[in-house]
């Protein structure tokens, strides 16, 4: 693509496990590293990147030629989301192929600027229409996100599975709310179960990135629109997306290694 260097999906079986905060996380954290970092918000139905970023309701991106948009930039993100082309209040009541058609216009009329990685939070599922999505974009890598919780853990292998079959690289899986951390004594308690995430990274010989754990500051600043990278550069959370950042560029690279080009099947 032009002006990407590397494509990194980041995807989870189902919903509600925290996959939108750890990609802006993620995104910011790679940042931080030194490298030029954009982020797609490919979840047509529900975009939540506007907010996180705390980019303003009703703010909308520049034109860039007759048929392209300037990104909008946040916390040194390069960003672009349908919440920045409509009311976030209004449902899209779309059938699949207006949202392939919405997101594909999204990528590829967006002018993004040099950059070292492209973060796309993907819908959750693997459904028809985020097949679709995935076969036309050309990926490095995925992130799968997940909690301890059998259910969750289910729905993540049918992740695994689905970039599996489409020959994209799995660069590994990071587990969201794996210790409830107590605000008044910090005591630590597994409430989703624990070793989810190490079994499924064993099972399907990829790495466990990281644990994160169930704690109500990440919600707050990801609301707030200063995630935790940015609200806490030096806390624990913050170090722990700065090393998951560092393991999705050394497994990019490896994979560099191996084959010159990794794409989505058609």
């Amino acid at each position: 693509m032009e002006g990407v260097k590397h494509i990194v999906a980041v995807a989870s079986g189902k919903g509600g496990v925290g996959k939108s905060t750890v990609t802006v996380n993620l995104a910011l954290a790679m940042a931080a590293e030194g490298y030029r970092v954009g982020l797609l918000d490919a979840d047509i139905y529900g975009p939540s990147q506007a907010q996180m970023l705390g980019i303003a309701p009703g703010v909308r991106p520049q034109p860039a030629g007759e048929n392209a948009f300037k990104p909008l930039e946040a916390h040194g993100l390069q960003a672009m989301s349908m919440a920045f082309m409509v009311d976030i209040d209004e449902p899209m009541v779309w059938r699949g192929p207006m949202v392939a058609g919405a997101f594909q216009q999204l990528l590829n009329q967006t002018a993004w600027k040099d950059l070292d990685y492209l973060f796309v939070d993907m819908p959750p599922g693997t459904g028809d229409v985020q097949l679709t999505l995935a076969q036309k974009v050309p990926v490095s890598g995925a992130v799968i996100v997940t909690t301890p919780q059998d259910i969750a853990l289910l729905d993540a292998k049918k992740g695994i599975e689905m970039f599996r079959k489409v020959n994209v690289p799995v660069l590994g899986v990071v587990e969201n709310m794996s210790q409830h951390v107590c605000s008044q004594c910090g005591h630590q308690e597994p409430i989703f179960g624990s070793g989810g995430g190490e079994r499924i990274a064993e099972q399907y010989q990829t790495r466990l990135l990281g644990q994160l754990p169930l704690d109500g500051a990440i919600r707050e600043q990801v609301d707030g629109g200063k995630p935790s990278v940015i609200a806490d550069p030096e806390g624990n959370v913050a170090q722990t997306f700065r090393q998951v950042a560092r393991s999705v560029a050394e497994g990019i690279d490896a994979q560099s290694d191996e084959s010159p080009t990794i794409s989505f099947g058609e």
